[in-house]
């Protein structure tokens, strides 16, 4: 089955806004995120397992995918369902025979270039950007915006026309419309819901707007 990238919510330790990292993912899959995904750049592998571990169990009831950045031994240790990686991780040949076909695998692509380059017959899903600014973590390059976006869209899907792909960076209630308008298939978002109040809240506004311009797409 297709990985539901409709909205795709990263709890970070860095940009949890006091919310302990299993609540948050709990909250934002109560809210509509398809999919979680734990960022984290900071702590030490035995907390970052445990932390896994927990939002794991806490999307359990939820039946929401977990998947773990970077991190493939955080993420074997936690029993995830897949991980995400970055092009300076490690390979996807390497990730994929250590986790196997049913594991979900994603993968960032910044360019049209890494998009005619990436191995997609192994991978699941891209996340693609940076779309807009954002304070998540430091951009080496200028937002590439939903035309940049679009661009790198369309190379993937000369290759792999249903590939699942979502917009990455600076997204929220503003601009997820764009997004979705450029062709992606959803968002990923960290703090427009880690930083709200009310996550919950946020991830249902998130993906109503989603759901409303796929189906305004026809998608």
């Amino acid at each position: 089955m297709p990985v539901d990238l409709r909205l795709n919510a990263i709890v970070d330790p860095e940009r949890a806004g006091g919310h302990d990292l299993a609540d948050l993912a709990r909250l934002c899959a109560q809210g509509g995120a398809t999919l979680v995904q734990l960022r984290d750049k900071v702590s030490e592998t035995r907390a970052m397992v445990e932390a896994a571990r927990a939002i794991k169990q806490a999307l359990a009831p939820l039946r929401v995918p977990f998947v773990v950045n970077d991190r493939i031994d955080v993420a074997l240790a936690a029993k995830a369902d897949g991980v995400h990686l970055g092009p300076d991780d490690m390979a996807i040949e390497d990730a994929r025979a250590l986790l196997g076909r049913d594991a979900i695998v994603g993968l960032s692509v910044k360019s049209v270039e890494e998009a005619d380059a990436a191995p997609l017959d192994l991978i699941d899903y891209v996340g693609s950007g940076g779309v807009y600014v954002t304070l998540s973590k430091q951009q080496k390059k200028a937002p590439i915006g939903p035309q940049g976006l679009a661009r790198i869209i369309a190379a993937l899907h000369r290759r792999a026309p249903k590939l699942p792909v979502c917009g990455i960076a600076g997204i929220d209630a503003g601009n997820a419309a764009a997004v979705i308008g450029a062709g992606a298939d959803g968002v990923a978002v960290i703090s427009a819901l880690s930083l709200s109040p009310d996550p919950a809240g946020a991830a249902r506004t998130l993906r109503g707007i989603v759901d409303a311009m796929l189906a305004k797409r026809g998608a």
